[in-house]
């Protein structure tokens, strides 16, 4: 079985985003901006095996993601992919599966699979509305926080990223790099490239985005784009920490403004991190969306 994986390039926007319209997901990675953006980190490559698009990640190890396009090109693609890793002695391993992926497996392949599910990889998904009002007691904290960053600062300002604009984040974004130093740790160090890079190609990714000003100098700022047609991602989200209450508010603001007329707003996972962990579940999320990675039983 010859598979031929291609380098994920911007030319390749509109045959990538027509695959992933064809189903819906609530997976932050399944938009044609955040493969982009990653797919040199995470060693992402893509195929068309069965006219169902497969993404191929070689990071630490070759994996596939579950196959995205009709259901009924699941099977047919899942199969060529088996015997393309039979033919090489490769493991066969499918990454980012959810339960209704897996679910969907053990119809097609009843016993022959086992999933493993990463709690750390798993989204947080929350009703835009809520997040845009904070209404109600379990929501006091974050509008005592934002109160008190609309006391400090009378004169904030909210506007939608633009082209007239975009600069300034990029500006805020290289200080944010420096202040927090992203230079000496890989990981940050990556992440502020996809940062910076979202911002440079923010127009032709068709991204979404929101910042702050304070006193005429933006302090916070946000970017997503929409995952599916009832769910917005949050990609990015930058503030200084001494700007006292300006994450809530940039959280807030993007919702209310980017964010209407979605039902769910996806702001990614923790990555088990503790302390990020604690913020995100502060927001009450609706539910989380879990992953898992899928290999055959052993016999």
């Amino acid at each position: 079985m010859d598979i031929v994986f291609k380098k994920v390039e911007m030319k390749d926007r509109e045959l990538i985003n027509r695959y992933l319209a064809q189903q819906k997901t609530r997976s932050c990675e399944m938009t044609f901006a955040n493969i982009y953006l990653w797919s040199v980190y995470y060693k992402v490559d893509y195929a068309i095996v069965e006219d169902m698009l497969i993404f191929r990640g070689s990071e630490d190890r070759v994996f596939f993601d579950y196959p995205v396009g009709k259901e009924e090109g699941v099977k047919p693609a899942i199969d060529a992919l088996l015997e393309y890793c039979r033919e090489r002695g490769q493991r066969f391993i499918l990454g980012l599966v959810t339960p209704e992926k897996f679910a969907r497996l053990e119809e097609l392949y009843p016993g022959m699979f086992e999933i493993s599910y990463d709690r750390d990889a798993a989204d947080y998904v929350y009703e835009t509305e809520k997040l845009a009002n904070l209404s109600g007691k379990k929501y006091h904290g974050k509008k005592n926080h934002i109160n008190k960053f609309e006391r400090l600062y009378p004169e904030w300002k909210y506007e939608p990223i633009s082209d007239a604009n975009v600069e300034d984040c990029f500006q805020m974004a290289l200080t944010w790099r420096r202040m927090n130093g992203c230079e000496e740790d890989p990981e940050k160090s990556a992440e502020m490239c996809v940062t910076l890079n979202s911002l440079r190609l923010f127009k032709e990714l068709e991204l979404r985005g929101g910042l702050l000003r304070v006193n005429g100098e933006v302090v916070a700022f946000s970017i997503g784009e929409p995952v599916c047609d009832d769910t917005m991602v949050v990609h990015i989200e930058k503030a200084f920490s001494e700007v006292e209450g300006a994450y809530p508010m940039i959280n807030r603001e993007f919702v209310r403004h980017e964010a209407a007329g979605y039902t769910y707003v996806n702001r990614e996972e923790d990555l088990g991190e503790e302390g990020l962990r604690q913020a995100k579940l502060s927001y009450h999320p609706a539910f989380l969306v879990e992953k898992g990675t899928v290999t055959i039983k052993e016999r």
